[in-house]
């Protein structure tokens, strides 16, 4: 048991560095350095989400995707990136609601429309047939 306890004082004095100013800076060098791949994904899933917007089952993955992306991003260096995955996913995500929204909407009123007109025009084709006369 002493000798585990000896190996890993050793490796804590390895591993500490010379002062306390720089453990800080490199831990939060390494945080911006892992924060930036998610600022440029959520840029390009943004403009992905915002181009193929009539592609619903890809624009809103890869908006809500883009959107998390940007939330994790936004506190690294490339801030920029991160706001625009942000701005493009939420765009993207609304263009695409409001599309499928739209298309439910007018679907609706047409098989209402399609209804009501094939009942009338049935009747009236029954009505207008001289069926019943055998002369």
């Amino acid at each position: 048991m002493e000798e585990e306890k000896r190996e890993f004082i050793e490796i804590e004095k390895v591993d500490e560095p010379e002062n306390e100013n720089q453990q800080d800076t490199k831990v939060v060098e390494d945080a911006k350095k892992d924060k930036k791949g998610f600022c440029i994904a959520s840029m390009v899933l943004g403009i992905v989400a915002l181009v193929l917007f009539c592609l619903w089952y890809i624009s809103i993955p890869c908006a809500i995707l883009a959107i998390i992306f940007g939330v994790l991003g936004i506190k690294s260096t490339k801030k920029g990136m991160a706001i625009a995955g942000l701005v493009t996913g939420s765009v993207g995500l609304v263009i695409s609601f409001a599309i499928i929204v739209f298309i439910v909407i007018f679907g609706m009123a047409l098989g209402i429309y399609d209804a009501m007109d094939d009942d009338y025009s049935t009747y009236r084709n029954y009505r207008n047939y001289d069926w019943y006369d055998y002369d």
